[in-house]
């Protein structure tokens, strides 16, 4: 087996060392020494991906907000979903994510930020759901974390709590869907969903496809 390569190296807001590493052909990101994702365990951000958008088979030209690149895995399956006239807002905090996708992962998913519909925005996807009009979104889609608390940032727990839910709530058109990958179930942010008034269910993600479990949770709020 040939040797864990770093290729690239930057810090969070919040100082952390954020990696990419490559090994055999396949790609992961770690931050602090501690693994974020990696290319060959990619099943629960492309489920995340397809789950985010799959009430809108029947809309023309949608709007989608993704928060967080990674490694391009959910982005890759919600181009695959959408039609030619869909726009999708990709917000990045980190520039060099936006850079290592362009550089080191073209091969992988990097060479989809090329695609027409997509629309890269290197900014804090908080302040760009704030800051949105009314009714703006067919979807947001949320992979910026571990999951309803922060780790990337500790400033990203504003994302779910409940002026955050509202803001993003408001940001969706009715009957849109807000969609967030977490490491594990959370009762108290599902109660904070419906709270914002959003139908809540959880969805288990799988690691691998393969995988006999699920290890991670999706949920998905729908806007009533």
């Amino acid at each position: 087996m040939k040797p864990r390569i770093k290729l690239a190296e930057s810090k969070t807001p919040d100082g952390l060392p954020l990696s990419l590493h490559e090994q055999d052909g396949d790609f992961s990101m770690s931050l602090g020494g501690q693994e974020l994702m990696h290319s060959r365990a990619s099943a629960s951000e492309l489920y995340l991906g397809s789950v985010g958008v799959e009430h809108l088979y029947r809309t023309k030209a949608p709007r989608i907000l993704i928060g967080g690149l990674g490694l391009g895995f959910t982005l890759k399956t919600v181009l695959e979903r959408l039609d030619a006239e869909a726009i999708v807002e990709v917000i990045e905090l980190m520039p060099l994510v936006a850079e290592w996708n362009r550089d080191h992962l073209s091969e992988l998913n990097g060479n989809l930020l090329d695609d027409p519909r997509v629309h890269l925005q290197i900014n804090d996807v908080k302040r760009v759901i704030r800051k949105s009009h009314p009714n703006h979104y067919d979807a947001i889609i949320l992979d910026v974390d571990n999951g309803p608390r922060g780790m990337v940032s500790e400033t990203n727990n504003s994302l779910y709590s409940r002026k955050g839910l509202r803001a993003a709530r408001s940001a969706l058109k009715p009957g849109g869907r807000l969609a967030v990958w977490s490491a594990g179930e959370d009762e108290y942010f599902h109660e904070r969903m419906e709270r914002a008034q959003f139908r809540v269910q959880v969805v288990p993600a799988k690691v691998h496809e393969r995988a006999k479990r699920a290890a991670y949770s999706i949920y998905v709020g729908d806007r009533v």
